[in-house]
């Protein structure tokens, strides 16, 4: 059930106000930081590795501190499964595009327009699952 014209303003109306009152976390929300937000835990995780690895080779060097190589392996195995975990949620570089463009020609979607598509998708599973 596509939304009445009353509830597409008012909808339309907090998008605004909400890009006004804090654009940062509006932008947040579209998603098109989600790219800049898993590259940047990638190249931490890369950096903590190279910690882990400096650790390692601490505890190896002075055997009284082998503990030190266990934090340092431990360090090393957390950020290797970040990397890996961050490095397959980033989007493709195109993908951000493809999603705008399903819709008419448009090249972007506005916030209101990807509700209402969710909307409409769990409508039709919902209404496909029960028959």
């Amino acid at each position: 059930m596509p939304l009445s014209e009353h509830e597409q303003r008012m909808l339309e109306q907090m998008e605004r106000a909400l890009y006004a009152e804090d654009p940062k976390f509006a932008t947040a929300l579209e998603g098109s930081g989600l790219r800049t937000y898993t590259r940047r835990r990638v190249y931490q995780a890369v950096v903590g590795f190279l910690v882990g690895i400096a650790l390692l080779m601490t505890g190896v060097v002075a055997p009284q501190f082998w503990i030190i190589s266990v934090v340092g392996f431990l360090v090393m195995l957390g950020c290797a499964v970040l990397a890996v975990t961050g490095w397959r949620k980033a989007p493709k570089p195109g993908e951000q595009q493809a999603r705008g463009r399903q819709g008419g020609g448009r090249t972007r979607h506005s916030m209101m327009d990807r509700i209402e598509a969710r909307w409409q998708r769990r409508r039709d599973e919902q209404q496909g699952g029960g028959h």
